[in-house]
């Protein structure tokens, strides 16, 4: 299983930020995604988009935050 805090706590207390077309974009959440029977993949919440990522740790897709 992916360690999500272990690779992700730091970017919700630092300046750490994910650079998505060329912008910073600060961290907000993640978790584990699932089918209700099974963990799937995780996420990754920043302040304008959430992206998406399977078990293998493989980009899935992005959708824009509203």
């Amino acid at each position: 299983m992916i360690n999500l805090d272990q690779r992700y706590h730091d970017y919700l207390h630092t300046s750490k930020c994910f650079n998505i077309d060329g912008q910073c974009e600060k961290v907000r959440g993640y978790g584990y995604t699932c089918n209700s029977s099974a963990i799937t993949g995780y996420y990754v919440t920043t302040e304008n988009f959430k992206l998406y990522y399977d078990l293998r740790e493989k980009f899935v897709k992005m959708e824009e935050v509203k």
